[in-house]
């Protein structure tokens, strides 16, 4: 996690200057199209600017991709039904060390 960015940002930026990229250096990262631009990023394939259809082949890893995804965006949902995370009011700069710890907390229920 990175630190909270002021305002209005794209995730772009906020990638590039909250310290993510530093952190995640040399590991796989996945993310949704809002982080074109970031070449070590693995974001699903676009359309082709003619309008044509994806090869076949870019659509399946276009469908792993979201599948991959769309379990990380359920992990997240499920972290959010801690209340200390849901109702968060403390300073921008603890939330990093607060999800990190709900995020452990989360591994040892599912852990049993």
């Amino acid at each position: 996690l990175g630190d909270p960015q002021p305002g209005n940002r794209n995730d772009t930026i906020v990638y590039r200057t909250s310290g993510i990229q530093q952190k995640l250096d040399g590991r796989p990262v996945m993310a949704d199209g809002a982080y074109r631009g970031n070449p070590e990023v693995i974001i699903p394939y676009r359309k082709p600017v003619d309008g044509s259809e994806l090869p076949e082949w870019k659509a399946d890893l276009n469908k792993q991709h979201r599948t991959v995804r769309a379990q990380v965006e359920h992990v997240l949902a499920r972290m959010k039904c801690f209340k200390i995370l849901r109702d968060y009011r403390r300073a921008a700069h603890t939330l990093t060390d607060t999800a990190s710890g709900i995020a452990h907390l989360h591994n040892i229920i599912l852990a049993g």
